[in-house]
């Protein structure tokens, strides 16, 4: 009689549970066991914020499957509260304990899955009660507890990454009084500087306390609660902190059972996501990927690909194995009615993989027809590759259709479009959801224009080098008068032609306008009377960005 394949699965939370299911849908007669050192296993990690602000009022509906569901569909057992804590690979057997005792459990095959953890360096008073992390239902649960027994009117939340923000929100729904405090110069570090930009203002405007550039030195307990120091010297006071700085993966139970890392510090996997060991495959926080734009090693938390992980893992596993293409770090958030996302490659992750031959773009437009009540500007970068169009990354900020335009990119990028495709793509159209050029298609056609050398587009930091050349603004003057470039000369769109004499040919001729567009035709007119005329893509608006008021 033939043997049942043994398969073992340490972590059930996305990517671990997703491959214990697919894989008893791919082979009916593996024995499948699934161990958990928390209490649940399949819950919702993203709504957790949600739940302590009262957007979620059923735990509950946090928890997508239990132990007792896994048994009956899918003749998987799981076994919460039993953290494995060695892996003999000589024998082939884990090391497992609960409140039971240790136990012995034999594997055929091994599938790592335990996530990550978060980031808690040694700073002094970080183990005081009152701090918390956000990881799992009991996380939440202390800090709703808090909230309530101690009637906490101020929070500092370390950190503003996309649980800090989600968090900070949170806790003004519930009344509370917020500071986030950040290492670095911006929120959503994710985000290229220039767009964070727009984070920040609407955070400011919701009321949040935002400090950036100072880093946390220390927590000390006070009569009326906890104060939080920085290193500059400055003292916040919080009945309750929310510390969420990052996380990193949970790799020591693959490194001291000698199971090989990459450089960055998760697990190295193939593309079937198999470890060193051939035995020993790992999937979802824990693991390093590879970039799909750049090529490169990352490490990207995020449930999406630790879900699909999970499914090829699985297929792997039973004997049906495809390759895993990588990672493109799509993501979105949302905090007092703003949404922020990116797909792709940023300026800063280009810059860190060593390419430098790329083009930007930047926009503005409407999510909608302009003519339709409502419409809410979308503030869209595009990156692609100079030489063939390729779009290598995009991000956006805005109150509406947002997410739906990265999205489409992301598919682009996946697919390997071309700005050109962009330019062509037939999107749907009706005034109350879009324009007849969608802000994919103006996007595409921005981009095309600077690839076909139908424009040229001039640097915005190239506006702090002293070097001769003219700003012209082509704005109405009362849009000038309230704020332009310094030195800007102001002749309208629709006077240019009659005056363009006033002009030196002998002088490049820097043009700017409110979002772009006048400022496109400006130089398209220019440059065919004989002027080395370049566009400030993005106009007025986006030098904001680069140089925000407050």
């Amino acid at each position: 009689m033939e043997t049942k394949k043994r398969v073992l699965i340490v972590g059930g939370v996305a990517a671990g549970a997703s491959a214990a299911a697919r894989l008893r849908r791919m082979d009916e007669t593996c024995e499948i066991v699934l161990f958990d050192k928390g209490k649940y296993v399949s819950f919702a990690n993203c709504g957790l914020p949600y739940y302590v602000g009262d957007v979620i009022l059923d735990e509950k509906k946090l928890l997508l499957a239990t132990p007792q569901l896994f048994q009956e569909r899918f003749n998987i057992q799981v076994k919460v509260e039993h953290e494995v804590t060695k892996i003999d690979r000589a024998a082939k057997t884990i090391e497992v304990k609960s409140a039971q005792g240790v136990t012995r459990e034999p594997y055929d095959v091994l599938l790592l899955a335990p996530g990550a953890a978060p980031l808690r360096p040694p700073l002094p008073g970080l183990d005081l009660p009152g701090i918390f992390v956000v990881r799992n239902i009991p996380d939440t649960r202390l800090i709703r507890g808090w909230i309530e027994s101690k009637q906490a009117k101020r929070a500092v939340v370390v950190g503003a990454g996309f649980i800090g923000l989600e968090m900070a929100e949170n806790l003004k729904l519930r009344g509370l009084e917020v500071t986030i405090l950040e290492a670095g110069l911006q929120a959503l570090p994710p985000l290229d500087p220039e767009m964070a930009v727009f984070v920040h203002q609407h955070l400011k405007k919701h009321g949040v306390d935002l400090q950036l550039g100072d880093p946390v030195a220390s927590f000390v307990p006070t009569a009326s609660g906890l104060s939080v120091r920085t290193k500059a010297g400055q003292a916040y006071g919080a009945d309750l902190v929310i510390f969420s700085i990052g996380v990193k993966p949970e790799t020591a139970l693959a490194k001291a059972a000698g199971i090989e890392l990459g450089s960055l510090g998760g697990i190295k996997v193939d593309d079937q996501m198999r470890t060193s060991d051939p035995s020993i495959f790992a999937v979802g926080d824990v693991v390093e990927v590879k970039d799909f734009v750049t090529g490169l090693g990352t490490l990207i938390p995020l449930a999406g690909p630790a879900n699909r992980q999970g499914r090829l893992v699985a297929d792997a596993i039973a004997g049906k194995p495809r390759s895993f293409r990588g990672v493109q770090a799509t993501a979105v958030c949302g905090f007092f009615g703003l949404t922020a996302a990116l797909t792709g490659a940023t300026e800063k992750t280009l810059k860190r993989a060593g390419i430098t031959d790329y083009g930007r773009v930047y926009l503005h437009p409407g999510n909608h027809a302009a003519y339709y009540p409502g419409a809410k500007p979308i503030h869209m970068k595009l990156l692609f590759d100079r030489k063939d169009g390729r779009v290598l990354g995009a991000q956006a900020v805005g109150e509406e259709g947002v997410e739906k335009r990265i999205d489409v990119l992301a598919m682009a990028i996946q697919m390997k479009a071309q700005v050109r495709d962009l330019e062509e793509a037939e999107l749907c159209y009706a005034p109350q959801f879009g324009a007849a050029k969608d802000p994919i298609n103006v996007a595409g056609m921005i981009a095309s224009n600077l690839q076909r050398g139908d424009v040229v587009a001039a640097p915005w930091e190239g506006l702090a080098d002293p070097g001769t050349r003219t700003i012209l603004d082509v704005r109405d003057p009362q849009e000038f008068k309230a704020g332009h470039l310094d030195g800007a000369v102001n002749i309208p769109l629709n006077d240019l032609r009659a005056r363009m004499g006033e002009l030196d040919k002998s002088m490049e001729v820097w043009v700017n306008c409110g979002v772009g567009q006048r400022s496109y035709y400006a130089v398209r007119t220019l440059r065919q009377n004989g002027f080395n005329a370049q566009n400030l893509p993005g106009g007025y608006q986006t030098y904001r960005m680069f140089h925000p008021v407050d």
